[in-house]
């Protein structure tokens, strides 16, 4: 077999398509010719404009809602299956659906098992995701997994400030271990923030665990949707005594109010990564790239050698 035949291509979902292209660049490849054909009741429909047959394909695209970005990945992996590509990887920054990783109440779904079932089903052979809303997700997929840490780019990040009397906060008990890590790494206290809901995305009690009093602050999570929880941590701690509050969230959903709160709270800035497109600008937002990130991965998966050296933790 030639090298021509063996050499990947890549692809990107509409939705993320600003990231697929720095990420084919940082890869040094040029993105792949996908068409879209779209109905007049707005279904879609993708087409492969080059023969993938016998080829790896790395196919570039996050699933946050609506559910039409879901769709136009799943609908990209079915026609790259049908048009016999050998091996199939979604490369799937931001894992959408994964709040919904266990029933937390009678009669709900397990929504994050079922999109990991659907995806293999479509014709995923791999899956390259960022930062999953829990760990345990992966072991919902019978497919090789790799799992990638933001803090590969959060951490040298926080380390060019040189900030003194640095604390990481956990914005709920539930990441707690995720800023045990990044303590770790930078040496730091913790402290944790113990929230009560009165529903979703409704914070209705919120209280802190440890002392902030004159520390440089940085709160860290794995996404940011209303930003309600965030700002009020920043609050609590500004109260509480804290020189001044980061937070630090790699996936940037974003939604409702979000914007407004950023702007009108006590954080000093929000860093996070391209995982999702922002809507707008903000000036308290910064935005670290990760397609040099997942570039580095999908050429070791390409030339099956070890990812380990993209982990700092």
């Amino acid at each position: 077999m030639t090298n021509t035949m063996t050499e990947a291509k890549l692809f990107g979902c509409r939705q993320s398509m600003d990231l697929a292209k720095a990420v084919a660049k940082q890869y040094g490849a040029s993105l792949g010719q996908v068409n879209f054909s779209t109905f007049s009741d707005g279904e879609f429909q993708p087409s492969f404009e080059e023969s993938i047959r016998g080829r790896r394909i790395f196919i570039i695209g996050s699933t946050h809602p609506s559910s039409d970005n879901l769709m136009e990945l799943l609908l990209m992996l079915d026609a790259a299956k049908r048009a016999s590509a050998r091996h199939i990887t979604a490369v799937i920054p931001y894992f959408g659906w994964a709040r919904q990783d266990r029933k937390d109440k009678p009669r709900v779904p397990i929504g994050a098992k079922m999109i990991a079932k659907i995806l293999e089903s479509a014709g995923a052979t791999r899956i390259i995701t960022m930062d999953l809303h829990a760990d345990q997700i992966q072991g919902f997929f019978e497919k090789p997994v790799d799992h990638l840490f933001g803090s590969a780019l959060f951490i040298p990040y926080l380390k060019s400030l040189n900030l003194t009397d640095l604390t990481i906060a956990s914005p709920d008990m539930g990441g707690s271990k995720r800023a045990y890590a990044y303590a770790k790494t930078l040496e730091s206290d913790v402290v944790v923030c113990y929230k009560q809901r009165q529903k979703a995305n409704v914070i209705s009690h919120m209280e802190l665990i440890g002392d902030v009093t004159g520390k440089n602050v940085v709160l860290v999570d794995d996404m940011v949707d209303t930003a309600g929880t965030l700002t009020k941590a920043a609050d609590v701690m500004m109260e509480r005594g804290a020189k001044s509050v980061r937070a630090i969230c790699t996936h940037a959903i974003l939604s409702g109010q979000a914007y407004e709160r950023i702007e009108n709270s006590q954080l000093v800035e929000l860093i996070v990564t391209d995982s999702i497109p922002l809507r707008k600008e903000s000036g308290k937002i910064r935005v670290l790239t990760c397609a040099s990130l997942f570039a580095d991965v999908m050429k070791s998966v390409q030339n099956n050698e070890s990812i380990s050296s993209n982990f700092i933790m």
